[in-house]
Protein backbone atom coordinates (compact mmCIF):
# COMPACT_ATOMS: atom_id res chain seq x y z
CA UNK A 1 0.00 0.00 0.00
CA UNK A 2 1.86 3.09 -1.01
CA UNK A 3 0.44 6.20 0.34
CA UNK A 4 0.74 9.77 -0.91
CA UNK A 5 4.00 11.80 -0.34
CA UNK A 6 1.76 14.64 -0.03
CA UNK A 7 -1.38 15.37 2.87
CA UNK A 8 -3.00 18.41 2.45
CA UNK A 9 -5.64 19.43 5.86
CA UNK A 10 -7.09 22.20 7.64
CA UNK A 11 -4.44 23.15 10.87
CA UNK A 12 -5.46 23.45 14.65
CA UNK A 13 -2.54 25.92 16.37
CA UNK A 14 -2.69 24.68 19.39
CA UNK A 15 -1.68 27.84 21.26
CA UNK A 16 -2.02 29.21 25.22
CA UNK A 17 -3.95 32.58 25.91
CA UNK A 18 -0.94 34.57 24.80
CA UNK A 19 -0.86 32.92 21.97
CA UNK A 20 2.31 30.95 21.91
CA UNK A 21 2.78 27.54 20.69
CA UNK A 22 2.28 25.38 23.79
CA UNK A 23 4.90 23.54 25.19
CA UNK A 24 5.63 20.12 26.81
CA UNK A 25 1.91 18.47 26.28
CA UNK A 26 2.31 15.26 28.31
CA UNK A 27 0.43 12.32 27.68
CA UNK A 28 -1.86 12.95 30.51
CA UNK A 29 -3.16 16.58 28.67
CA UNK A 30 -3.68 14.31 25.13
CA UNK A 31 -5.63 11.44 26.66
CA UNK A 32 -5.85 11.58 30.41
CA UNK A 33 -5.49 8.07 32.23
CA UNK A 34 -8.88 8.06 33.62
CA UNK A 35 -10.10 7.17 30.16
CA UNK A 36 -7.10 3.75 29.60
CA UNK A 37 -10.14 1.42 30.17
CA UNK A 38 -11.31 2.26 26.85
CA UNK A 39 -9.78 -0.20 24.13
CA UNK A 40 -12.00 1.18 21.45
CA UNK A 41 -10.08 2.90 18.78
CA UNK A 42 -12.74 4.91 17.29
CA UNK A 43 -13.78 5.67 21.10
CA UNK A 44 -10.86 6.78 22.20
CA UNK A 45 -10.83 10.31 19.62
CA UNK A 46 -13.60 12.10 21.48
CA UNK A 47 -11.02 12.42 24.71
CA UNK A 48 -8.32 13.84 22.86
CA UNK A 49 -7.21 17.08 24.33
CA UNK A 50 -9.51 16.71 27.14
CA UNK A 51 -7.26 17.41 29.90
CA UNK A 52 -5.54 20.60 28.04
CA UNK A 53 -6.80 23.85 29.61
CA UNK A 54 -8.25 25.49 26.54
CA UNK A 55 -8.53 22.96 24.48
CA UNK A 56 -11.25 20.62 25.96
CA UNK A 57 -13.52 20.78 23.14
CA UNK A 58 -10.81 19.77 20.51
CA UNK A 59 -12.17 16.32 19.61
CA UNK A 60 -16.15 17.98 18.92
CA UNK A 61 -14.58 20.52 16.66
CA UNK A 62 -11.73 18.82 14.90
CA UNK A 63 -12.27 17.22 11.41
CA UNK A 64 -11.25 14.25 9.58
CA UNK A 65 -7.36 15.01 7.72
CA UNK A 66 -6.71 17.90 9.90
CA UNK A 67 -3.50 18.83 11.12
CA UNK A 68 -2.07 19.16 14.73
CA UNK A 69 0.41 22.00 15.41
CA UNK A 70 1.89 22.61 18.58
CA UNK A 71 5.25 23.43 20.61
CA UNK A 72 8.34 21.85 22.11
CA UNK A 73 8.29 18.20 24.20
CA UNK A 74 4.44 17.08 22.31
CA UNK A 75 4.03 13.38 24.04
CA UNK A 76 6.04 13.91 26.74
CA UNK A 77 5.52 11.38 29.54
CA UNK A 78 4.28 8.28 29.72
CA UNK A 79 4.45 5.31 26.84
CA UNK A 80 0.49 5.64 26.37
CA UNK A 81 -0.46 4.48 23.44
CA UNK A 82 -3.48 5.42 23.37
CA UNK A 83 -1.94 9.26 23.23
CA UNK A 84 -1.38 8.23 19.57
CA UNK A 85 -4.39 6.50 18.82
CA UNK A 86 -6.63 9.14 19.48
CA UNK A 87 -5.85 11.44 17.11
CA UNK A 88 -6.09 8.36 14.66
CA UNK A 89 -9.41 7.65 15.67
CA UNK A 90 -10.17 11.79 15.20
CA UNK A 91 -8.47 11.11 11.52
CA UNK A 92 -5.80 13.94 12.61
CA UNK A 93 -3.13 13.36 9.17
CA UNK A 94 -0.34 14.44 11.20
CA UNK A 95 1.28 16.42 13.64
CA UNK A 96 4.13 19.34 13.50
CA UNK A 97 6.06 19.83 16.55
CA UNK A 98 9.16 21.80 17.49
CA UNK A 99 10.06 18.20 18.84
CA UNK A 100 8.59 15.33 20.40
CA UNK A 101 9.00 12.86 23.57
CA UNK A 102 11.21 9.93 22.48
CA UNK A 103 8.42 7.77 23.63
CA UNK A 104 5.74 9.15 21.90
CA UNK A 105 7.82 9.90 19.07
CA UNK A 106 8.61 5.87 18.84
CA UNK A 107 4.83 4.98 19.14
CA UNK A 108 3.49 7.51 16.04
CA UNK A 109 6.35 5.92 13.23
CA UNK A 110 5.58 3.00 14.33
CA UNK A 111 1.25 3.23 14.29
CA UNK A 112 1.89 5.09 10.65
CA UNK A 113 0.93 8.40 12.51
CA UNK A 114 2.82 11.07 10.36
CA UNK A 115 4.84 13.29 13.00
CA UNK A 116 7.45 16.40 11.69
CA UNK A 117 9.29 18.16 13.37
CA UNK A 118 9.07 22.52 12.92
CA UNK A 119 12.50 24.00 11.59
CA UNK A 120 11.05 27.69 11.04
CA UNK A 121 7.04 29.48 11.63
CA UNK A 122 5.85 32.30 12.13
CA UNK A 123 2.87 32.33 14.29
CA UNK A 124 2.15 36.05 12.65
CA UNK A 125 1.10 34.66 9.36
CA UNK A 126 -0.79 31.49 9.93
CA UNK A 127 -4.18 31.44 10.85
CA UNK A 128 -6.80 28.56 12.56
CA UNK A 129 -8.06 26.35 10.08
CA UNK A 130 -6.15 27.75 7.02
CA UNK A 131 -5.50 25.28 4.87
CA UNK A 132 -2.02 23.58 4.58
CA UNK A 133 -0.49 21.53 2.17
CA UNK A 134 3.09 19.23 3.19
CA UNK A 135 5.20 17.39 1.41
CA UNK A 136 6.39 14.52 3.72
CA UNK A 137 9.51 13.45 1.44
CA UNK A 138 10.94 16.96 1.04
CA UNK A 139 9.48 19.01 3.59
CA UNK A 140 7.67 21.58 1.75
CA UNK A 141 4.84 23.12 2.77
CA UNK A 142 1.96 25.60 0.82
CA UNK A 143 3.10 28.12 3.31
CA UNK A 144 6.27 30.41 3.33
CA UNK A 145 6.26 30.93 6.89
CA UNK A 146 6.06 27.20 8.13
CA UNK A 147 8.92 24.92 7.61
CA UNK A 148 9.59 21.36 8.10
CA UNK A 149 12.25 18.57 8.20
CA UNK A 150 11.03 15.88 5.81
CA UNK A 151 10.33 12.24 6.75
CA UNK A 152 13.75 10.25 7.30
CA UNK A 153 13.98 7.11 5.06
CA UNK A 154 12.73 4.50 7.85
CA UNK A 155 9.79 6.79 9.12
CA UNK A 156 8.96 7.52 5.26
CA UNK A 157 9.44 3.53 4.59
CA UNK A 158 6.91 2.57 8.12
CA UNK A 159 4.36 5.36 6.89
CA UNK A 160 4.42 3.85 3.07
CA UNK A 161 3.49 0.79 4.50
CA UNK A 162 1.08 1.41 7.43
CA UNK A 163 2.43 0.78 10.31
CA UNK A 164 5.82 -1.24 11.70
CA UNK A 165 3.74 -4.05 11.61
CA UNK A 166 2.97 -3.76 7.79
CA UNK A 167 6.26 -2.83 7.04
CA UNK A 168 7.95 -5.58 9.22
CA UNK A 169 6.05 -8.22 6.72
CA UNK A 170 7.25 -6.13 3.71
CA UNK A 171 11.33 -6.97 4.83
Amino acid sequence: MQKDIKIKGKIWIIIDKNNNLINDIDTDMIFHNRYLAITDINEMGKYTFDNLNGWKDFAQKAGQGDIVITGKNFGAGSSRQQAVDCFRSLGIQAILSESFGAIYKRNAINSGLPILKIKKIDLNKLHQRELLEINIKDGSTSSECLEIEPFPKVQMDIYQAGNLFEFGKQI
